[in-house]
C-alpha cells in the first residue's frame, strides 16, 4: 500500500510598512476600506490604519503596505 501522507507548508508573511517589520508571522491579511487588518496562526491581530496593500511576495515571504495618500490634500 502506498502512503498518502500530505505535507502541508504555511506561509507566515513579516508585514512591512515603510521598510520597518511592524508585524511577524501574519498569516492572514484583510484590506477592508483604509485598513489593513492581519493575525498571526495564534490568533493575535493588528490594524493599519490609513494603509493599503501594496505587494504580497510569498516567495520573500513579505507583505508590503503602504500609507494611503490624502487626496484632499
Amino acid at each position: 500500500m502506498e502512503n498518502s501522507l500530505k505535507v502541508i507548508k504555511m506561509c507566515e508573511l513579516n508585514v512591512f510598512v515603510d521598510g520597518e517589520i511592524l508585524f511577524k508571522d501574519a498569516v492572514y491579511a484583510k484590506a477592508d476600506g483604509s485598513k489593513v487588518i492581519v493575525k498571526d496562526v495564534l490568533g493575535d491581530s493588528k490594524e493599519f490604519e490609513n494603509c493599503k496593500i501594496v505587494e504580497v511576495n510569498i516567495n520573500s515571504v513579505c507583505l508590503i503596505l503602504s500609507h494611503i495618500e490624502d487626496s484632499l490634500q
